[in-house]
């Protein structure tokens, strides 16, 4: 079974997305997708990097929970910010230390903080000890690197504990 789906969630993910971007259920579509679903998977698995054990799913729905939630605020925040009357924004560039080890967290660390309207991730330094994030406006630098270390980097240390890095 592992020969013929080495990653069976990106399998049904490649599928759902080629159902849904054919706009299509007919048997046509259906046996393309499984086709793409599995083939993929088997011609890329070089690329991907070992997947590492995961914990703690509870933590995981509450932190997309969070996630979800602090995109919806930030973009009303950024939003108003933007349209209402004129104020001097600081925008600002911050090194975030972390103490993630697991590869994968630090990714999944970087990527939240992308995604959150008003931060992007610029850099990871090398020996992946800090996070460079620009921030859209930052009034206290110290509060907006223990708002990401507390509501992100917290969780994920939980999710993808210690000593189980991918090799």
């Amino acid at each position: 079974m592992k020969r013929w789906l080495p990653t069976p969630y990106m399998s049904l993910t490649i599928l759902t997305f080629w159902l849904l971007l054919s706009s299509s259920v007919e048997p046509a579509q259906l046996l393309l997708g499984l086709l793409l679903a599995i083939l993929l998977p088997i011609a890329l698995r070089a690329f991907w990097p070992p997947a590492g054990r995961i914990s703690n799913p509870g933590v995981i729905v509450l932190l997309v929970g969070r996630v979800l939630l602090d995109i919806v605020v930030a973009s009303i925040d950024i939003a108003r910010r933007i349209l209402g009357p004129e104020r001097d924004l600081e925008p600002r560039f911050i090194w975030v230390p972390i103490d993630l080890q697991n590869p994968l967290a630090i990714e999944a660390l970087a990527g939240i903080v992308t995604l959150t309207p008003g931060t992007l991730t610029a850099d990871v330094t090398a020996d992946r000890r800090y996070l460079l994030v620009h921030a859209f406006d930052v009034d206290d630098e110290a509060a907006v690197i223990a708002q990401i270390r507390s509501r992100y980097e917290a969780p994920l240390s939980k999710i993808f504990p210690a000593g189980d890095e991918p090799t």
